[in-house]
């Protein structure tokens, strides 16, 4: 029984993803009808920005936040760019914007390119638009780039930050994860975390929700403040529950 409140509370925690170069009008559509379950919908789904105002119509009424992303992967360092980028999918219906971080100039110690960015995205986004910062960890690397570059974030604006595309052969860790909530927790804001990029079993799920609870307090983890961007978790969830594991979408 505890198990199974544990896979009902992380299925609404869940950011169903599929952000793939074969996805189209079916693929997502059937993305957005695996988003509502009988043992609840997911938090968001997130699909690429032509998929926006599809993804609004399927999603109607059902809570289900829609989710699209930015400077995505290779999180270019322009801001003017991003922030165009930004407000365009916001006016087709986004209601959170994931955009990727410059990490590579991070890399390159360039400090303002990263700030510009995220700060360009912030405005472009307005005060009602979560704004999702993809630090990209498995690029980073060492603990002190990803404490930087969370620090970086939420200094300019972030309600977010995440750890990675699902792009590169290295995702979510639990070390980036344990940087990026003492972060989180120094900033004394209310910033929300997501791990993203591997995460595929229930139990991988616990884990980063156990590192978040024990940084910043039992029953910090809401859909305001933490999410999970997966689809192949979904199944997981769903065989634990007993339900359907109709598959769609790309583990992200």
């Amino acid at each position: 029984m505890a198990e199974a409140a544990t896979a009902r509370r992380i299925l609404s925690l869940l950011d169903l993803t599929s952000l793939e170069s074969s996805d189209d009008d079916s693929r997502i559509e059937a993305l957005c009808a695996r988003a509502r379950t009988p043992f609840g919908n997911v938090a968001a789904v997130c699909i690429y920005g032509p998929f926006v105002p599809l993804c609004r119509r399927a999603l109607a009424g059902t809570g289900v936040r829609v989710a699209t992303v930015v400077n995505f992967p290779y999180g270019r360092p322009n801001a003017v760019a991003a922030a165009l980028e930004s407000r365009m999918l916001v006016a087709a219906g986004a209601e959170e914007i994931d955009v990727v971080l410059p990490f590579e100039a991070l890399i390159r110690g360039d400090k303002a390119s990263p700030r510009d960015v995220v700060a360009a995205c912030r405005e472009a986004c307005g005060a009602g638009t979560t704004l999702k910062v993809i630090l990209e960890t498995g690029a980073l690397g060492e603990a002190e780039r990803i404490d930087e570059a969370s620090r970086i974030a939420i200094e300019a604006g972030a309600d977010f930050i995440k750890t990675s595309t699902g792009k590169l052969p290295v995702g979510a860790t639990p070390e980036a994860a344990r940087t990026m909530l003492a972060a989180i927790r120094d900033s004394g804001r209310r910033i929300g975390f997501k791990a993203s990029g591997g995460v595929r079993r229930l139990e991988q799920a616990q884990t980063y929700l156990g590192l978040a609870e024990t940084a910043l307090g039992a029953g910090w983890c809401t859909r305001e403040t933490f999410r999970l961007g997966a689809s192949g978790l979904l199944d997981d969830l769903l065989r634990q529950l007993g339900g359907s594991t109709a598959s769609g979408g790309s583990s992200y």
